[in-house]
C-alpha cells in the first residue's frame, strides 16, 4: 500500500518586475527618448545627454545608481536653477518699481 498524495495549495507565479525606462524626454528640446544615461562605476561618474540638443548633465555615481535616478536629479536641479531665477528676476522688478514711485 502506498501513501496517499499530500494535496498542496499550487503556489502562484511571481509577476516579473518591470524593467525602469533608460531613455527619456529632454527637458530642454521636449523631444522624447533623446536622453541617454551613461553609468561609470569605475570612475563613479554618471552622466545624460541629450542627443537631439547636446545638453548633457553629470553627477557622482555609486553601486545603487540607475538611469532614472540620474535622469531625476538632473530635472530636480533644473527646477532648483528656475526657481532661483525667477526669485532674482523678482528682486529686480521689485527695485524697479520702488524706484519709479518715488521719482
Amino acid at each position: 500500500m502506498g501513501k496517499r498524495k499530500s494535496t498542496r495549495a499550487k503556489t502562484a507565479p511571481r509577476k516579473k518586475a518591470e524593467k525602469l525606462d533608460t531613455s527619456f524626454c529632454c527637458p530642454f528640446c521636449n523631444h522624447p527618448d533623446s536622453i541617454d544615461c551613461k553609468i561609470d562605476l569605475k570612475h563613479m561618474v554618471a552622466e545624460a545627454s541629450c542627443s537631439t540638443c547636446s545638453e548633457s548633465y553629470s553627477t557622482t555615481a555609486h553601486a545603487l545608481t540607475e538611469p532614472v535616478d540620474v535622469y531625476a536629479e538632473w530635472i530636480d536641479e533644473c527646477e532648483k536653477a528656475n526657481a532661483d531665477r525667477d526669485e532674482a528676476s523678482n528682486d529686480v522688478v521689485r527695485e524697479e518699481v520702488d524706484d519709479d514711485e518715488y521719482a
